[in-house]
């Protein structure tokens, strides 16, 4: 008899949680009746240009989705769609010691983001997302710019995907 409950609570739960959505255990909650998402080239149009800035950024966001949903990639139409470019690239001192010497450097990225949910324009959105790391100014960026630029990109995906389809 316990065993039965016990097999009944779990097949409550699962079509609780599964609802009229599909759900996976990353927090993605996305309608079943959305298949593909596209993804374009996000372009850099930051006054400061890092040359592989824009790819780094594209295959991160397309291998979240890849990695974190059952979605099909097409290159373009999807029922989810992403397209924007990198806006901002930039370093700058943070902390000012009493000699007026930076102890820290901050690198900052800002990616301006159309998201369009072709099933349910509500959930569309068009956003800038900023992210920033800070580095031992002592440090040259050119040696540490690939980790902090990989550290940076994904905090700005994981946003994006956060806010595109982690609906709490």
């Amino acid at each position: 008899m316990r065993n039965l409950k016990i097999i009944f609570t779990f097949l409550l739960l699962t079509v609780y949680i599964s609802g009229c959505r599909v759900y996976s255990f990353t927090g993605a909650s996305i309608s079943p009746d959305i298949k593909t998402v596209s993804i374009t080239y996000f372009k850099n149009e930051a006054s400061l240009v890092q040359p592989s800035l824009s790819q780094v950024f594209t295959e991160k966001m397309n291998d979240k989705f890849v990695s974190q949903t059952n979605l099909t990639q097409v290159k373009s139409g999807g029922d989810l769609q992403f397209e924007g470019a990198i806006v901002d690239y930039f370093s700058q001192p943070t902390a000012i010691q009493g000699n007026e010497q930076a102890a820290l450097n901050r690198l900052t990225i800002s990616v301006k983001v159309k998201f369009t949910n072709t099933k349910d324009e509500k959930q569309s959105f068009e956003s800038v997302f900023s992210r920033f790391t800070d580095y031992d100014s002592k440090k040259n960026l050119t040696s540490i710019e690939q980790d902090l630029i990989n550290e940076i990109c994904n905090q700005l995906v994981d946003d994006i995907f956060n806010k595109a389809v982690i609906n709490w």
